[in-house]
């Protein structure tokens, strides 16, 4: 089964991967730089990698220089987010995303945490403005 939603561009740009969905704010700078796995303890995705995933989260947390230098290292090294859908999307997380080159979207006309699950696979079309999941 395929559904496209309408979404609102932040950060242009193409990606997608498997769906890797948090309900929990994360920090970059609490991924491994070199494997892009969640290191933060207790965090729900802790284990698991960004690497390659098309990230659903509700926003990000940290300071600015943590989490610019979080996502820009995972970049550098090949391992970021293919693309990123928030709900609430904050100013440190777009700057890092333009740095990073990472396409960001919001306000999706459905909720993303319904309509996106784990292991779904999603095209991020930013510039087109529309999301593709395939269930």
């Amino acid at each position: 089964m395929e559904i496209t939603l309408k979404c609102h561009k932040i950060v242009g740009g193409y990606g997608e991967g498997e769906a890797l969905v948090s309900h929990e704010a994360i920090c970059f700078y609490l991924t491994d730089p070199k494997t892009g796995i969640i290191r933060e303890k207790g965090h729900e995705l802790e284990g698991k990698t960004v690497a390659n995933k098309v990230l659903v989260f509700p926003s990000g947390k940290a300071s600015s220089v943590v989490q610019i230098d979080g996502l820009f290292k995972l970049a550098s090294n090949k391992v970021a987010p293919r693309a990123m859908i928030v709900k609430d999307v904050e100013t440190v997380l777009i700057v890092s995303a333009v740095i990073a080159n990472v396409p960001l979207v919001d306000r999706l006309e459905e909720d993303p945490f319904k309509a996106i699950h784990m292991g779904d696979f999603v095209k991020v079309d930013a510039d087109g403005r529309k999301i593709t999941v395939i269930k």
